[in-house]
This record gives C-alpha cells, structure tokens and sequence, in this order.
C-alpha cells in the first residue's frame, strides 16, 4: 500500500489557488489535469483532486488501487465524488471550477454533470496564475535540476566525433542526461506545443521554420515532428546550439549553450556577446514589480543599437518572446512577451533567451532559468556562456 495525504508544501500550495478562487468567486475546483495533480499533492495518479473554497480538500483516486491516506478517497468513476462528499457533509459547490482548456471536452461534460453544479466555470488560468510564483521548495527543485544539467552540459564535449550528424550528437546528448538522472519527459502546456528531449540545432538548420511556438526552429528528423535536428552531418564553420531541458525530479530547468566548429564568422561572435548583454541587462532591470513587457522592450533595444535586430528571435520565421515562466511544465505563466500585462512578482521562475540566427552559420545565444529576486535575477543555470569549440 502507498500512502498519500497533503502535506506542509501541498497546504502553501493551496493556499495560493485558494487565493485566486476567492478573486473568482468559485466555491470549489475539481483538478484533473496532470500538472496540476502534481502541483497539489506531489504524486501521479488517475483521479482528481477537489479543493473547496473553505474545508479539506480530498484527493479522488481511479488507479492506481494501492493508493491510500486520511485525505484519499477511492473512486472507480467521477459519479461517486458527490455521496463521499455528503457523506463528509460537505456541501456540493454552487459555482464550479474545471480545467476546461486541459481537458477533454467529453470529460468536462461528464464532470459538470456528475457534480451537479448550478455554474462551472474554466479555472485553467486560475491554475496557472497560482502556479507562477514558486515555493521555496520549487525554486530548490529547480535548482537542483540547473545543476544536474550544467553536469551533463560538460561532458559534451567529449562525446562529440567528427563528421557525425546532428541526430547522433543528440543522442548522446541524451544519455548524458539521463545517465544525469533525467527523467526523458517534458510536460508542455497546451495543445500546440511537442518536443522530445530538446534540440540539437546545427548550422542552417537553425533558419527552418517550424509550426512549434519555440524561439529557434530546425526541420527535425520527421515530418511528425517539424522541430531540431534533421540528420545533417555536422561541417566545420557551424554553431551547434544545444537547447535539452532538465526535468530530474518532477520540475524543469531550461538552459541554452553554444558550441562551434572550428572558426565561424565574427558576426555569430558578435551576435553571441549581445545576447549575454542583453541578459545582464535584464538580470538587473528584472525586480518585482516590473511590467514583463518592458524586458522584451530591453532585449529589442540591445540587439537593434547592435545593428542585430534582422537576426534576433529568429531569421527567416521570429518569435515574438524572449522567455517564458519555468516549472513543472516547460513553458509556464508569465510568457516574456511585448503584449503580456503581467508583472514580475518575487518567486517567479522564467527562463530568458535572448537567441540569433545567423543564416548558414546557425544559431547563437544563451538561455538562462531564473528566479526573480528583490534583488533582480538569480541564476539557476549557472555554466559557462561563452561560445566553446567541439575541435
């Protein structure tokens, strides 16, 4: 038998859902979304949890059948969440939150009608707005994935053979990181967004547009995913920018460094400096109560006074961001973007990459995660940024 019950950590994490509740008058959430599972109670399993307004939560579990606990309730089916709750003598919410963007259309259906609300509203934004300013906890996980990743990122060097594809190098990259303790899976958010381990962006390939919202392309090694290495055999005057997540422990690190082949040309050089001027930049600009727009402002100064703007987010298709929240998913709440109207809080994680594509050369630029501090940023990714040589 396993044991599940909420804990100190799960109770601060609530308490920041709870919040966000009050503001929209919900008088309950019933999660069924993965992340957010996970975000509540640290565990996986198939079921729900239900957070009420005022009272205990509960934790609803379908499978697995071993999982047990004072807060666990076992369920075979979402009809039955009702009676436990009178059973509890827990009132049935009038005003109902679910994840409508998370799931299926079916599932919400079937949900709002076995809990018989008079009103459901989607709490998919509620959830990521709680989920953006981190625990101390998180900021550790996260911590501890930054320096698991820097771990593997230095051995990489040593795995890299001439003439080998892109693909190869990535797949070495790979065992790398799991050997590291990775995980081999990335939670995304939202429909439109798949990746593998990360990418592997070799030379022109880096100019490729791809359907993904990421800030560099690559034509990929299939046509069922349009995105990173695509086979080419890695030639001397070429930057390999690798960009492979970290996700050792539930959460994610976000870390972009590059590396050449041989001599490339002084403009990728150039354009790799200014990426790193663009960072300090917003490491110290990046303070709690700073409009998320006015980073993506900077970053546009930096690379068009450089003569770089033509280049910056991308060449020949750009994407119009320059980072993005970090966490239990890949890519979190707030999105560094020149619309966004969020504004930094203190604990927020964001990974910030400011990237350049050079065409023929490939891509140049870091990516750091953060945390946002009083202070300004502190670094969770912490290696070397300097462009280093695979010859």
């Amino acid at each position: 038998m396993s044991v599940l019950n909420f804990s100190s950590e799960s109770a601060l994490r609530i308490g920041k859902v709870r919040a966000q509740m009050a503001e929209a008058q919900l008088d309950a959430v019933l999660i069924a979304d993965n992340a957010n599972i996970y975000y509540t109670t640290g565990a996986m399993f198939r079921g729900y949890v239900y957070i009420p307004a005022d009272g205990q939560p509960l934790i609803f579990v379908i499978r697995p059948i071993d999982l047990t606990g004072d807060d666990v309730v076992n369920i075979r089916k979402p009809e039955q969440i009702t009676a436990a709750l009178s059973e509890r003598g827990m009132a049935l919410p009038g005003v109902l939150g679910l994840e409508l963007d998370d799931i299926s259309y079916s599932d919400a259906e079937r949900l709002r009608k076995a809990m018989g609300a008079d009103c459901v509203c989607n709490c998919s934004a509620l959830m990521k707005r709680a989920r953006m300013v981190k625990t101390d906890a998180e900021i550790e996980a996260i911590r501890q994935d930054g320096l698991r990743q820097a771990a593997a990122y230095r051995q990489i060097p040593r795995v890299y053979q001439e003439e080998m594809t892109d693909i190869e190098f990535q797949i070495e990259i790979e065992r790398l990181l799991r050997l590291e303790g990775c995980l081999g899976y990335y939670r995304t958010s939202g429909p439109l967004m798949e990746i593998n381990m990360g990418s592997v962006l070799n030379g022109g390939n880096a100019d490729n547009p791809t359907p993904y919202d990421f800030a560099v392309g690559g034509g990929g090694a299939d046509t069922s995913l349009p995105v990173g290495a695509d086979g080419r055999t890695m030639r001397p005057g070429t930057t390999v920018m690798i960009d492979m997540c970290g996700n050792f422990n539930g959460y994610q690190s976000d870390m972009t460094r590059v590396w050449r082949i041989g001599k490339i040309s002084e403009q990728a050089v150039k354009a790799h400096e200014v990426s790193r001027d663009i960072l300090r930049a917003i490491e110290n600009m990046a303070c709690p109560g700073v409009p998320v727009a006015l980073l993506y402002d900077k970053a546009v100064e930096i690379a068009r006074a450089a003569g770089l703007e033509e280049f910056f987010m991308g060449h020949r298709q750009k994407a119009m961001f320059i980072g993005h929240g970090v966490g239990i998913q890949l890519n979190e709440w707030p999105v560094l973007t020149p619309r966004s109207k969020d504004v930094l809080e203190k604990n927020m994680v964001i990974a910030v990459e400011p990237k350049f594509v050079i065409p023929e050369v490939g891509a140049v630029g870091v990516e750091n995660t953060y945390q946002v501090t009083e202070g300004g940023l502190r670094c969770l990714t912490v290696f070397p940024e300097e462009i280093a040589d695979l010859l």
